[in-house]
């Protein structure tokens, strides 16, 4: 089960500075992300004038694709014949984090109608089930497509009662947030897979 607004505000107390900040997360250090502090005020870097862009994982030029090198076992939650559920290596900030990938190298505008009209009910059920969780609020179902050619469609699970973890910047804030209990994640991700597997499937978390 989930943990509730509660517990999940004292996880982040205890793991906060003196402040009642957290530490900023990794992916400030990144490229693309689109914010730097100047003279004391957060501001929009500078738009790079446009280039050539680099090829994908799993594109020609690019690196071997990850999915079809095969999955990590251990990171599997559920799989049949077309789809493979992820989860994150570790727990990560939110309570729920999942990538349903394609097991042929597909890219969404790529689909056939089979695996479309699969991609709407898996989706959908996983909404479902993730939602009827105590503590959860919403989840949040996205695509970005410019790191891997191969499908792979992100599933977030944002925790009820906090009105900063809403939208698109619940995404930043799984990066900011200290990891949810194992032991509870382990848990959540056993409900999500039997569940899901109620539609077919092998359950494997």
């Amino acid at each position: 089960m989930p943990e509730s607004a509660d517990q999940l505000y004292a996880r982040v107390t205890a793991a906060a500075g003196e402040d009642g900040r957290l530490p900023a997360p990794g992916m400030s250090a990144w490229d693309i992300f689109p914010w730097e502090a100047v003279d004391g005020a957060v501001l929009p870097k500078v738009l790079a004038a446009p280039g050539a862009e680099a090829p994908r994982e799993g594109e020609a030029g690019g690196k071997p694709c990850f999915a079809c090198n095969g999955f990590p076992p251990e990171r599997v939650v559920w799989e049949d014949e077309h789809w493979v559920l992820l989860a994150e290596p570790k727990p990560t900030g939110l309570p729920l984090v999942l990538v349903l990938w394609t097991r042929q190298h597909f890219d969404i505008g790529g689909f056939d109608d089979e695996h479309a009209g699969e991609l709407g009910r898996i989706a959908n059920r996983l909404v479902r089930i993730i939602e009827a969780m105590p503590g959860i609020g919403r989840v949040h179902v996205n695509r970005w497509g410019d790191g891997s050619a191969h499908s792979h469609i992100w599933f977030f699970a944002r925790p009820q009662g906090f009105e900063q973890i809403k939208g698109s910047y619940a995404v930043e804030w799984d990066d900011i947030l200290p990891p949810v209990d194992e032991t509870a994640w382990r848990a959540d991700l056993h409900t999500v897979a039997t569940k899901l597997a109620n539609w077919g499937g092998t359950a494997r978390a």
